[in-house]
């Protein structure tokens, strides 16, 4: 199982859940399309080579974003990432994915 975390513009927010959705990431038991969201302030700074969604070449830029944490089964992941990419507004979407332990605590 994976954790997959991605930032995202609010206006592009519900278009990039729903193909990272689509793959069948964000299921738990029998609860599906589950996540958690924040929002916050992203920031960049497109370098001259960049063609960029939101902002300019050499211009700080500060947009609201949101934060989106799902779970994601092994066998998924791949193809959510590649569903995040291709929905993304953005050149570089800024995603992170992290592997969770297979450990379970048992109560004693």
């Amino acid at each position: 199982m994976y954790k997959l975390v991605f930032f995202v513009p609010e206006s592009h927010l519900e278009q990039v859940k729903s193909a990272v959705f689509a793959t069948g990431a964000g299921k738990i038991g029998d609860y599906e399309q589950c996540c958690f969201e924040t929002r916050g302030t992203g920031q960049f700074k497109p370098l001259a080579s960049a063609n960029p969604f939101i902002g300019q070449a050499g211009i700080v830029e500060q947009v609201a974003e949101v934060r989106v944490e799902l779970v994601c089964d092994d066998a998924l992941i791949r193809t959510a990432i590649s569903a995040l990419r291709t929905a993304h507004p953005y050149e570089e979407p800024a995603f992170d994915v992290w592997q969770l332990s297979d450990l379970i605590l048992s109560e004693e």
